[in-house]
């Protein structure tokens, strides 16, 4: 909550008791501080204005100068009103009393109130917000500055106690259903426990695949209180008091999660679907090395489809593809694609192919792309291999690894070109667009870096065993 330049407010100092508070324990100092800040008091006009905004109510006073809403405000702590400017008719200023000053904030209204970031349902709300920011910013400068500094995300040992039990719940999962209630000794279900303490449970994971996967961070509302898993400081306010991982359920401070790791772990229950959801994210989410969508359809087609004609080249029933794709995001890696169900091959491929269209960074990365690009464009045949294998290690890990397992699987497609009719070209013409997309949206640009998008395709697959 931003005042203007004659609201200017100095930290004090801190309590010495908030420094005794050490991890594993809660910190409570700034929970303390939110219970002890000013409380909204709201002064009434006591006469009808006329002109009034619907959205206000009675704490509207209409056009009146900063020296009256000093006066109206009493120098009561926590008292506020609402003024339209004298100088700018039809803008609105929020007078509040904090700090034995009268602080003044431009308001704005767009069906929500807010005078920063912060959109609120009422003026109360967003006072009651602005106050508890003000009070503990000036309270706690010092110790909001020093935060970061120990945090528990760095020193797990609390999570000791809970990491055998949902280690034999993630062990489990691989036999019992999802949805299966799951609790601990004390009747208490395991899936409330925090996600860092199944990051922990995860870390001493021997079957978890060791992949870097950045936080999906957005601002989120906590009903309640709210402690931060990096910092274990109060997260203060009425709203938006801190960031939640949209694909773990991490929640720290803002400021804090700049310093979080990349070491997402995300959880199946916040996994919506297969088809359409981030590469990594689902592989960590299922704990493999690669989407379980390409190591099935792989190995149905290898098992009943590589000497089909055209296979790839030819295209299934859409609505039958559609079905399979249903298929993945219910039933995940149960999901049944046998020739019993789905007799016509091209339906599985054809689900493969959609699968990696949908991705929604493709297996080739944006990054990755122009530096792919160049590549295929140099002429000496050597330089252009060695190009192409420098800018496969800037790959994300789950997407190299998929990529890998996709050309050892096409390079058998092509060892069967006798009978199936598709060699590398054939490939490279049906993967190059569906593997890599330029960065930009641009008909244009795809239409020029086809042959391109072909040619790299097809090297990868002449030389997945040199390149791989």
């Amino acid at each position: 909550m931003a005042a203007s330049s004659n609201s200017s407010l100095s930290g004090s100092s801190v309590s010495s008791d908030a420094e005794e508070y050490q991890p594993p324990i809660w910190k409570s100092y700034l929970y303390q501080l939110q219970q002890e800040a000013p409380r909204p008091k709201r002064i009434i006009c006591p006469r009808e204005v006329e002109n009034r905004p619907k959205y206000y109510g009675r704490e509207f006073h209409g056009i009146i100068s900063r020296e009256q809403a000093d006066e109206l405000l009493g120098g009561v702590e926590g008292a506020y009103i609402l003024r339209e400017s004298q100088r700018q008719p039809g803008c609105y200023t929020l007078a509040l009393r904090f700090g034995n000053q009268t602080l003044n904030y431009r308001l704005f209204h767009d069906g929500k109130h807010f005078v920063g970031e912060k959109r609120f349902e009422s003026i109360h709300d967003l006072v009651t917000d602005g106050l508890i920011t003000l009070y503990i910013e000036t309270k706690a400068a010092e110790y909001i500055a020093k935060m970061t500094t120990n945090p528990i995300y760095e020193h797990i040992g609390y999570a000791t106690l809970l990491r055998e039990k949902v280690s034999r719940r993630l062990s489990r999962s691989k036999n019992e259903s999802r949805k299966a209630s799951v609790t601990n000794e004390e009747h208490t279900p395991v899936e409330k426990i925090s996600s860092l303490v199944r990051r922990a449970a995860l870390t001493h994971n021997d079957n978890h695949f060791n992949y870097e996967k950045t936080h999906n961070f957005k601002v989120h509302t906590f009903r309640g209180p709210h402690w931060c898993e990096y910092c274990a400081n109060f997260m203060w306010g009425l709203i938006a008091q801190g960031v939640r991982c949209s694909d773990c359920g991490l929640n720290v401070h803002k400021q804090c999660s700049k310093h979080v790791p990349n070491d997402c772990q995300p959880d199946l229950k916040r996994i919506k679907k297969v088809y359409c959801c981030d590469l990594t994210t689902l592989v960590k989410a299922h704990n493999t090395q690669r989407p379980m969508v390409v190591d099935i359809c792989i190995r149905e087609i290898e098992a009943r489809g590589l000497k089909s004609e055209g296979i790839y080249r030819v295209s299934g029933f859409t609505e039958h593809i559609e079905d399979v794709k249903m298929a993945f995001d219910r039933d995940g890696e149960k999901a049944d694609i046998s020739a019993n169900i789905y007799p016509d091959i091209n339906i599985i491929t054809g689900a493969l192919k959609l699968y990696f269209r949908d991705l929604p960074i493709p297996v080739i990365t944006y990054d990755t792309y122009s530096k792919f690009i160049e590549a295929a464009k140099i002429s000496n045949a050597d330089e252009r291999l060695e190009a192409v294998h420098e800018v496969l290690m800037l790959l994300p890990p789950a997407h190299y690894e998929t990529l890998r397992y996709l050309m050892i699987h096409l390079k058998k497609v092509t060892m069967n070109e006798k009978d199936n009719l598709m060699n590398a070209e054939n490939l490279g013409i049906v993967f190059g667009p569906t593997l890599m997309r330029p960065p930009e949206d641009s008909t244009l640009t795809t239409l020029h870096d086809m042959r391109y998008q072909k040619l790299i395709v097809q090297i990868l697959i002449e030389n997945e065993d040199v390149l791989f």
